[in-house]
């Protein structure tokens, strides 16, 4: 039986560091990173799968991270956009956002970058229609799709001339 306020400690790789953080079972893993380990770039919007403001990557794939408890992702490897800004290779897809303007208010720009780059890694040359699916889980209320779209398009045709 599970005691209120009993602890979870949860050992996983967030942004290619090692941790451990106590848990409750109810957690969120956004809020365990925004609150626990004070990684703001997820941001808590729905609440229930809809709309990628909580986007993280786990294990290289896109999760909500508003649905997701904490403990599931335990000795798992965790990417935030805080460890994309941190990574020199994708540098690309960061400037191509910024040159296409895909940001407006920059809500929903960390979970629309970590998809993209979940896209770009399993697919280094997208269609505009595969574009499209597999942004899919991503709202952006500012900028239309467009100008999203448009920036993935232009770092993988700069990945590929780089």
């Amino acid at each position: 039986m599970v005691q209120i306020n009993q602890k979870i400690t949860v050992a996983f790789n967030v942004n290619g560091g090692d941790v451990e953080i106590d848990v409750t079972p109810e957690t969120a893993l956004v809020d365990m990173l925004r609150d626990g380990l004070l990684l703001k770039g997820a941001k808590r919007s729905c609440d229930m799968q809809v709309c990628g403001a909580c986007t993280v990557l786990v294990d290289g794939l896109p999760v909500s991270a508003c649905t997701v408890p904490a403990f599931e992702v335990r000795g798992k490897s965790v990417t935030t956009i805080e460890g994309v800004a941190a990574d020199d290779r994708m540098a690309g897809l960061t400037d191509a956002f910024i040159d296409n303007a895909a940001i407006q208010c920059g809500f929903c720009t960390p979970g629309m970058v970590l998809a993209a780059k979940s896209l770009l890694d399993r697919n280094p040359h997208p269609s505009e229609d595969e574009i499209k699916d597999y942004m899919r889980g991503n709202i952006c209320r500012c900028t239309g799709y467009k100008k999203i779209v448009e920036a993935i398009q232009e770092a993988a045709q700069k990945a590929v001339q780089g």
